[in-house]
């Protein structure tokens, strides 16, 4: 989905207590048996692909690798493989989320995250991020989305190994009514379909209930429209009368329209 061209560069050994970690990580979550595993490998096998960093007035800052260099931390090395860019902040800063935004593992919302900033660090339309980043506007605007839900029901999501799609698709009710559709979702283990069909039931049961309620709630809709007949058989010759009385809670109305007036 995404492409950019490799920069290639002596690879140093450098002292891992003088790199710090990328402030523009788009992962948040890292699996603890997985970099286990990784460290593992790593004390039988070395590292085998270098971290990249750039130099700083403090040391050095992580371009990309985190994981590798939390799993090196954890096997205890002293020193890690890193290729050494020369770059400034803005397209390190680009270079690391771009390099976090393409790894398949990461959650839905974690890219979207990554996206986020990369836009906010470009300054630019959703558009000219798209066009940049090789994808599809439609494709961007709908993995943005995700970041409206709350945080929880972000949780939620993750934790009950439902989708991205299940995600866009609880988006397109009212804020209130997210969670316990989520909910839902996840106690019936709908699939992608099924959930779809949900959230349209929802909206058209929604719909039906709030035109039925605005009909009621607004009598003078019925008033007016008893009024206007009224008045129609009344100025065509027909002397029909309306009587209308307000009493607790309600109001009755007694019409009277003549039967000959009626047989003409």
């Amino acid at each position: 989905m995404f492409e950019r061209k490799k920069q290639g560069g002596k690879i140093y050994l450098l002292p891992i207590d003088q790199i710090q970690p990328s402030p523009f990580q788009a992962r948040k979550v890292f699996d603890e048996q997985e970099l286990a595993a990784l460290a593992q490998s790593i004390r039988e096998n070395g590292l085998l692909q270098p971290v990249s960093v750039r130099r700083t007035p403090e040391g050095y800052q992580l371009v990309a690798g985190e994981r590798r260099l939390r799993a090196c931390k954890m096997a205890g090395m002293q020193q890690i493989p890193a290729i050494l860019w020369d770059c400034g902040e803005e397209r390190t800063a680009a270079l690391g989320l771009l390099e976090n935004i393409q790894r398949m593992d990461l959650n839905p919302f974690e890219q979207a995250q990554g996206l986020k900033d990369i836009m906010v660090l470009w300054d630019c339309t959703q558009a000219e991020a798209a066009k940049r980043l090789g994808m599809a506007q439609p494709t961007l605007a709908n993995k943005l989305r995700l970041l409206q839900l709350t945080a929880d029901q972000r949780q939620f999501v993750l934790e009950n190994a439902l989708t991205e799609r299940h995600a866009r698709a609880v988006l397109r009710l009212p804020e209130n009514r997210r969670s316990e559709a989520l909910i839902t979702i996840a106690r019936r283990r709908m699939n992608a379909r099924q959930t779809d069909q949900y959230i349209q039931k929802l909206l058209n049961t929604t719909r039906e209930k709030g035109h039925r309620l605005s009909m009621v709630k607004d009598v003078r809709i019925f008033v007016n429209t008893i009024d206007h007949a009224i008045r129609l058989m009344t100025d065509n010759g027909v002397p029909a009368t309306a009587h209308r009385e307000e009493k607790d809670g309600y109001i009755e109305y007694t019409v009277r329209i003549p039967t000959a007036a009626a047989e003409k």
